[in-house]
């Protein structure tokens, strides 16, 4: 093997290397990058759960309000007609 040759192959080791840390590098980041999206979307996911849980008692009752007002409402325009 010639002198140029060696060089060559050894450049060639060393440019291997330094790409096989950037793509092992790229590969963490993009693990973590997944991580972290999980958690995001649970995140979210999860407040939006805990919140509706949290304010199904109140909804529960103003759709309770709103039918009885609506009853009530009803009856009135009954006694309207009764008095025709």
């Amino acid at each position: 093997m010639t002198p140029e040759e060696k060089k060559l192959l050894q450049e060639t080791a060393e440019l291997a290397r330094d790409n096989n840390k950037i793509l092992h590098a790229m590969r963490r980041s993009n693990r973590w990058s997944m991580v972290f999206r999980i958690m995001y979307w649970v995140l979210i996911l999860g407040g939006l759960a805990a919140g509706y849980y949290y304010v199904q008692p109140y909804l529960n009752q103003a759709i309770k309000l709103y039918s009885q007002v609506q009853s009530q409402i009803g009856q009135l325009g009954n006694l309207g007609q009764f008095g025709r």
